[in-house]
């Protein structure tokens, strides 16, 4: 996966010129912002990609699976992790975003609603196998 962060810090390099260039060209504020945002985000997730390669490579002793040309696909094989098979708050957390977001067109009441809708049912999702009958 360091290919990865290496292409991101590319498009960090790439938004970087191209924003230069545009405001030169433009002298526009708008697009100009947009690019150095672009810029940003991308050398803010090439460095977190970077930094976790660099400390799962640590954890093991050595390059990860999926960098070794000479590996196969058994070698990456075992549990990835552990996903729920049965939770709804994905559901709720979708249909309170979509509340917020007609809230911006219709009224702010909504905003607040959705807005704590979407507080509780972030809070429910991530504490789900905390308590009840699904707790580890």
């Amino acid at each position: 996966m360091r290919v990865q962060a290496f292409m991101f810090y590319g498009c960090a390099v790439f938004f970087l010129a191209t924003d230069v260039v545009y405001w030169l060209w433009s002298k526009d504020w708008t697009g100009t912002t947009v690019l150095a945002l672009a810029f940003g985000l991308a050398g803010l997730i090439g460095f977190y990609v970077h930094f976790t390669i660099r400390r799962l490579e640590g954890g093991n002793g050595g390059p990860l699976y999926e960098d070794d040309p000479e590996g196969e696909i058994a070698d990456a094989a075992g549990e990835l992790g552990f996903f729920s098979p049965h939770s709804w708050w994905p559901l709720y957390i979708g249909g309170s975003a979509a509340f917020v977001s007609l809230g911006m067109v219709f009224g702010w009441w909504m905003v607040l609603l959705g807005g704590a809708g979407l507080l509780l049912s972030t809070v429910g999702l991530v504490f789900e196998y905390y308590r009840g009958h699904f707790a580890h």
